[in-house]
C-alpha cells in the first residue's frame, strides 16, 4: 500500500442520508447526480414490482426503483417529502424513490462500524457498515453493488427499453 492509499483510507467520506420508514440510510454522495421531487412514472410491462417504471430525464429514459417496495418496508406512500435520488452507477443513470432526504453527512473511518449479521429485509452484502454520529445511526448502503446486482434486474429492464 502506498502513501496515497493509506491517506485515503483515513479520509472522511460524505454520504447522502435518506429515510425509508423509520430507518435512516446513507449512500456515497459521489454516486448522486441530482435529487428531484417524485413525479409520475411510466410503467413497464412485466417489470418487477419494485421497478416503478421509467421517467424521461432531459431526453434520457431512466428506470426508477422504489426502495420501500424493494426492501419490503410496507406500502409505499408518496407525499411532498418523497424524492427520487438520481444515481450515476458505472455510467448508467437510475432513479431511486425514498421517503425523504435528510442531509449530507461526513463520516470519518472511526465513525463507520461493520454491520452485524442479521436477518434484515436487506442482505448485509449490500451494506458497507453502520455510520454513527452521536445518537444517530445510518445504514450505509453499497449502492453500486445493490443497483448492479442480478436481483435488481436493471440490466434487463434497460435492455428492453432500448430495444
Amino acid at each position: 500500500m502506498d502513501d496515497t492509499t493509506a491517506a485515503n483510507d483515513n479520509a472522511s467520506r460524505e454520504f447522502l442520508a435518506f429515510k425509508l420508514g423509520a430507518e435512516e440510510y446513507g449512500i456515497d454522495i459521489l454516486k448522486v447526480q441530482e435529487i428531484r421531487g417524485y413525479e409520475a412514472v411510466t410503467r413497464i410491462a412485466n417489470a418487477p414490482e419494485f421497478i416503478k417504471g421509467v421517467i424521461n430525464l432531459r431526453g434520457i429514459i431512466i428506470p426508477v426503483v422504489d426502495m420501500r417496495i424493494k426492501f419490503k418496508l410496507g406500502t409505499a406512500s408518496y407525499d411532498q417529502f418523497t424524492v427520487v435520488i438520481i444515481l450515476n452507477i458505472g455510467g448508467r443513470v437510475v432513479g431511486m424513490v425514498v421517503d425523504s432526504v435528510s442531509d449530507v453527512t461526513t463520516l470519518s473511518r472511526e465513525q463507520i462500524r461493520a454491520a452485524p449479521e442479521m436477518g434484515s429485509a436487506f442482505s448485509t452484502e449490500y451494506i458497507i457498515g453502520l455510520g454513527t454520529i452521536d445518537e444517530r445511526m445510518l445504514i450505509l448502503v453499497d449502492i453500486d453493488r445493490l443497483m448492479s446486482s442480478p436481483e435488481m434486474g436493471l440490466s434487463e429492464t434497460l435492455a428492453q427499453q432500448s430495444a
